[in-house]
């Protein structure tokens, strides 16, 4: 029932919606495929992968067209985002899927504190 089409469409609009906001639709992502779908984490995290990196191409896209996205600011950020991913791929890449729950788990509980705590800047 819930892997027909007519429920994935409408989860995959949404997920791809709150990515473009940069509100962490790939988090979302993992939680519906490993806990509703059934999917193993690691064939999660690859789909979530595929899903995020077009989504995440076309945000920016929109964001540098609105003059919003500095490359000077963020290209640091990007570099030592793309050589933490990597490191962190290859140092996971041996563990066991009951490390990396564990270890997600940690960090949505970390990031869902945040965001409950997370009070913006007046400018």
């Amino acid at each position: 029932m819930l892997n027909s089409i007519w429920i994935v469409i409408p989860v995959s609009i949404v997920l791809g919606f709150l990515s473009g906001l940069g509100t962490g639709g790939g988090s979302l992502l993992i939680l519906w495929l490993t806990l509703i779908m059934d999917v193993p984490q690691n064939d999660a995290r690859t789909m979530n992968l595929m899903f995020f990196v077009p989504a995440a191409v076309i945000a920016c896209i929109f964001r540098w067209k609105q003059g919003r996205l500095d490359f000077k600011k963020v290209l640091p950020g990007i570099l030592s985002g793309c050589a933490a991913a990597g490191v962190c791929s290859l140092l996971i890449a041996g563990q066991t899927p009951g490390l990396l729950k564990k270890a997600f788990g940690i960090l949505l509980i970390i990031t869902g504190i945040r965001e409950i705590f997370y009070q913006t800047q007046s400018r």
